[in-house]
């Protein structure tokens, strides 16, 4: 299967843009400082829009202490300005020197998920969105990205999951829905549950939420806390989530998202693919197709990072280990014997 490799410049200005991005940009595009005066006294509100939705939030009546800090919190904006050129600009650079960029949809939505602390939250994206974006971390050009409109949001519903600066819920169905894309709550299947996915009306674009399954199989979606609305409970999908790395998504001044570490992502791309249902057998092609290219590059740049994550897989038992090896006999046979050759000298 032919990689491209990127050149060492575009990696290197990849890192870059990583260490830019670990600090948010005080944005102020999207926020804005107004005031009231009631019965003689004036009092300050902050203002942030999300997509088509406005929020009003109260800071206090006016005294000095307060108006400093407002202009302390302007002048930052001010000074993030050359930040956030640097990153525009680095941004442009690696699309041109080859890295991959998502679709104007995804980078949209995403973007605004950023904005409103979804990831700085935990959140995590699975399947193709990161798929797409191990491409740039490891410096390559997948052979065949497979496109899709879908956007997979995993989180954890066991952890307490909030910003650390606001400790504010953040309602992501509802900045999902007030986006302004057109999104709707696609209903579920019993309509007497709650819907866990996401659709742009009249386009084959899916946000779909989803949480790990604990206990018995069951398809009841499970409420997420922190972020005040429901997912799919899934399988499996906590070995992806007990190891999350950071990744930059190529849009605007750089998206920072979470995705699972890539060798646990190719081993359970391995899994899923034999546990999807015979209707969607094009889903399970895709998954080997992903788990293959994602081991060749491992096998070449960091092979023991397959190691690491086969020994996580043998911690959960034999059951997933056989489920594992299976899905791996049928991705192609030199890659196949090679990940069989690493993992059985771990």
């Amino acid at each position: 299967m032919k990689i491209r490799t990127l050149p060492s410049s575009v990696t290197v200005q990849y890192s870059e843009l990583m260490q830019n991005c670990i600090h948010p940009l005080s944005d102020g595009s999207n926020i804005s400082f107004k005031s009231k005066t009631i019965n003689g006294r004036r009092y300050w509100y902050l203002y942030i829009s999300l997509g088509s939705s406005r929020r009003e939030h109260y800071l206090g009546q006016e005294t000095t202490e307060l108006l400093d800090q407002i202009d302390a919190e302007k002048s930052m904006w001010e000074s993030d300005d050359d930040d956030r050129e640097l990153r525009i600009t680095l941004v442009n650079m690696l699309i041109a020197g080859g890295m991959a960029a998502p679709t104007r949809n995804e980078g949209k939505l995403l973007a605004l998920l950023e904005r409103s602390g979804v990831f700085l939250a935990d959140a995590v994206l699975i399947g193709t969105t990161a798929f797409k974006a191990y491409g740039n971390m490891l410096g390559v050009r997948w052979a065949s990205e497979l496109a899709t409109q879908d956007i997979d949001i995993a989180a954890d519903s066991k952890y307490r999951l909030a910003l650390p600066r606001t400790k504010q819920v953040i309602n992501l169905g509802q900045v999902i829905l007030d986006s302004g894309m057109g999104f709707f709550q696609v209903p579920a299947l019993n309509r007497k549950q709650a819907s866990t996915s996401f659709k742009i009306r009249g386009r084959d674009f899916i946000v779909d939420v989803v949480t790990p399954m604990r206990g018995r199989e069951t398809s009841r979606p499970v409420r997420l806390a922190a972020f005040d609305t429901f997912a799919q409970p899934l399988r499996h999908l906590d070995y992806l989530l007990d190891d999350i790395q950071p990744a930059i998504l190529l849009h605007g001044h750089g998206i920072m998202i979470n995705v699972p570490a890539p060798g646990r992502f190719a081993i359970h791309k391995c899994i899923l693919s034999q546990k999807r249902p015979a209707a969607d057998a094009a889903k399970s092609r895709k998954d080997l197709l992903q788990a293959e290219q994602v081991f060749q590059v491992l096998l070449e740049i960091r092979p023991g990072d397959i190691a690491l994550a086969f020994d996580a897989a043998k911690a959960r038992g034999e059951k997933f280990v056989d489920d594992f090896l299976i899905g791996l006999g049928l991705i192609g046979e030199e890659i196949q014997e090679a990940v069989r050759s690493k993992i059985e000298a771990a």
